[in-house]
Order: structure tokens, then C-alpha cells, then sequence
């Protein structure tokens, strides 16, 4: 059975490498800084996950998920997903604190529990976040990977997620008065910082490149 520090570390090396080509991988110093932790805590507890053959991992190598490993990691996003849309969509916690009690909930390996959930919620495919949940096969949808950093003046677009899913981030989304399918029209983009002048709704917002850089858009 895997602990709760070794489900985290599979489920970040999942996000970090799911929209790369197995052989690019990711490295320790990008897996460290995800999780907030010191590179040399990362390779130790890399070396306990090759040993259990959950990653593919060699001294300053890149690292990637075995077979194995990116089975449990979907599994364990898909039941992080599913706890964040419970407590959104059932019991109307706002979606700025959902990931934090997700990220408790999500160790909780029952598979019949899970699959009961993911029933009572209707089979949704995407979280509050707008992030897609797998199935019970373990099939999700690629990562979107356009961003509103890249419209163009004059176009129009919809919100489809974020892709910073800290507090702040989506209360400042929140106070915009912005959410999930929320429709924006690119007015202008200023050459000198990148920022940009949207409407959504008849109401003009400015917002910086950082912003920008974190919605997706379709």
C-alpha cells in the first residue's frame, strides 16, 4: 500500500509529465518545486518508487511514470477530482477551497466508494476547475493548452478552466466576476507588458499577462 507522501509525489509526476512524450520525462528540481520540497527529498523518495517500480528514474536522469505507476496516479487524480466536484456541486463550498479538502479526501482508497460517487454525481467529465476527471478505466482527456495569452484583439472566447488552482488565484477570478464558461472578448493587448482589455457581460476588465498565462480558453 502506498502512503500518502508517495500518492502525491505519483500524482504530481502524472500532472507534470501527462502532456510531455514519455521519453522527455521531467526532473527532479521541477518535481521538487511542485511539491515544495528540497531536490534532495525528492530523490529519496524517487529511489523508494523505482524500487517499487512506479517510475523510471536514474541519478540526474528525467524522470517518468512506469505503466504501473501512471495507473495509480490517474486513479488518484480521478478520486481528487471527484472529492473537489462533491464539495462544489453538492455541498456548496466555493471553488477557491475545494482542493485543499480534496487533497485530504483523495487518500480514501476505496474503489466501491469512489465509484458510487462518481455515480451519484452523474458521471461528470470536468471538476470545478474545469480540469478533466478520468473515468473508471482511467481514461481522461489530454490537457488543454491554449491559453487566453495567446487571443487576439477582436476575437472571442469562452473560459473552459485554470490552470493556477491556488486561493488567491481563483478569488481574484471570482471577484472579476469571472468563472467557469464565462464568455470574453479580447479588446486590446498592450504590446509594452502584455496585458489585456476584456468585456465580459458588457463590463470592461484589465488584466495582467499572469492572468492571461493561467486561464484556458476555447
Amino acid at each position: 500500500m502506498l502512503s500518502f507522501t508517495e500518492e502525491n509525489y505519483l500524482k504530481a509526476l502524472l500532472m507534470l509529465t501527462v502532456n510531455k512524450a514519455e521519453s522527455e520525462g521531467t526532473g527532479t528540481n521541477e518535481l521538487a518545486s511542485s511539491l515544495n520540497v528540497k531536490p534532495a527529498t525528492a530523490t529519496d523518495m524517487l529511489k523508494k518508487l523505482k524500487e517499487k517500480k512506479l517510475v523510471n528514474y536514474e541519478r540526474y536522469g528525467r524522470i517518468s511514470l512506469t505503466s504501473s505507476g501512471k495507473e495509480k496516479a490517474i486513479d488518484i487524480v480521478r478520486r481528487h477530482r471527484l472529492w473537489e466536484t462533491f464539495l462544489h456541486n453538492k455541498l456548496d463550498f466555493p471553488w477557491d477551497e475545494v482542493h485543499e479538502l480534496a487533497e485530504e479526501l483523495e487518500h480514501i482508497r476505496s474503489p466501491k466508494l469512489i465509484n458510487q460517487l462518481d455515480k451519484f454525481l452523474g458521471y461528470p467529465e470536468f471538476d470545478p476547475h474545469g480540469d478533466s476527471i478520468p473515468n473508471e478505466k482511467g481514461e481522461m482527456r489530454l490537457p488543454l493548452t491554449k491559453t487566453l495569452s495567446e487571443a487576439l484583439p477582436g476575437t472571442e472566447w469562452s473560459i473552459l478552466a485554470v490552470k493556477d488552482n491556488s486561493p488567491a488565484f481563483l478569488q481574484y477570478v471570482s471577484k472579476l466576476g469571472l468563472s467557469i464558461n464565462s464568455k470574453l472578448k479580447v479588446l486590446d493587448k498592450q504590446e509594452f507588458d502584455e496585458s489585456m482589455e476584456l468585456e465580459s457581460e458588457g463590463k470592461r476588465i484589465n488584466v495582467s499577462k499572469k492572468f492571461t498565462e493561467n486561464i484556458f480558453i476555447a
